[in-house]
């Protein structure tokens, strides 16, 4: 029975914060993909400089 109770307690949990969310604006949206987006994009260019670091360098020694 203490297991149905736990798992009784979360979905409540789950429900409550569910009740409390809202959907974000057209103009937020687009903002926090844009973000999202450039962050995305700047590890993408970090990870790529290493890699021709990487493959460069070990050459040139």
């Amino acid at each position: 029975m203490n297991l149905v109770e736990d798992i009784s307690k979360k979905l409540e949990e789950y429900v409550r914060i569910l009740k409390l969310a809202k959907r974000p604006k057209r103009e937020e949206f687009f903002k926090i993909s844009k973000i999202a987006g450039a962050a995305m994009a700047l590890v993408g260019i970090i990870g790529f400089s290493i890699y021709l670091l990487m493959s460069v360098l070990p050459k040139g020694i």
